[in-house]
């Protein structure tokens, strides 16, 4: 990502509506499991954050591509950070029970298939993988190119990429599809060259978190963002 798309993640991630609702749906779904959690592509570690504060009992360990990321990660969530690519690892085989790639898939550095395989060797038989992707191609935008997104996907092919890379059980559903609309006007008509990563108005900001709560145990039929799940067999 560019620098100044980090330095935006770092001070908006610990309270914006979007960070929220993506953090405590990704503890959804690692609620049950123990042990080694891989957050694969943490940024600048506000997901590990939230995670070590629900989930004090997890051995949570980081993976950033950014130097300084990494060192911030590890700073904000006390947990150690290494510093390397998705697409090779630097962990032993079935080192993990379960690992996290929340918007990493898509960007432009990242092979999925290599990075898939990597996921697969380092998670134990029968461990989780957690996926969240953006949702659409037709929604690829001046945000994504900020944060050097090439990929957006339906649920359906992520459920196909996950079955293919090898993977078990593989499930997806959208959310945040109450306020899609709204994000289709704002990534179609508001300001070229926006971030979507911002400070909001604690009001809007509340409201906007509150939608996302109403969903959160919804099955939508669209959304701007896709969570899935597999297992490692």
């Amino acid at each position: 990502m560019e620098p100044a798309e980090y330095a935006l993640m770092d001070a908006a991630e610990d309270g914006m509506w979007w960070y929220r609702a993506l953090h405590a749906r990704v503890g959804d779904r690692l609620e049950g499991m123990r042990g080694r959690v891989l957050d694969a592509g943490c940024g600048t570690g506000g997901l590990m954050a939230r995670l070590r504060a629900r989930r004090p009992e997890l051995a949570l360990v980081g993976l950033e591509w950014s130097l300084p990321a990494a060192r911030r990660a590890a700073e904000k969530s006390g947990a150690p950070v290494a510093c390397g690519s998705v697409n090779t690892l630097p962990f032993p085989a079935a080192a993990f029970d379960a690992a996290i790639a929340a918007d990493v898939l898509c960007h432009q550095a990242v092979a999925p298939d290599l990075a898939l395989a990597e996921l697969r060797r380092v998670l134990r038989p029968g461990g989780l993988l957690v996926v969240n992707m953006p949702a659409y191609s037709w929604l690829l935008s001046a945000h994504d190119r900020r944060v050097h997104n090439r990929l957006r996907q339906t649920a359906g092919a992520l459920r196909t990429m996950l079955r293919d890379a090898g993977f078990a059980r593989p499930r997806a559903g959208y959310w945040n599809g109450l306020l899609l609309p709204l994000m289709i006007g704002r990534r179609k008509l508001g300001r070229r060259g926006a971030s979507d990563v911002a400070r909001f108005p604690p009001w809007m900001d509340a409201t906007l978190h509150a939608v996302t709560a109403l969903e959160r145990h919804l099955v939508l039929p669209a959304g701007g963002s896709v969570l899935a799940t597999a297992i490692r067999p």
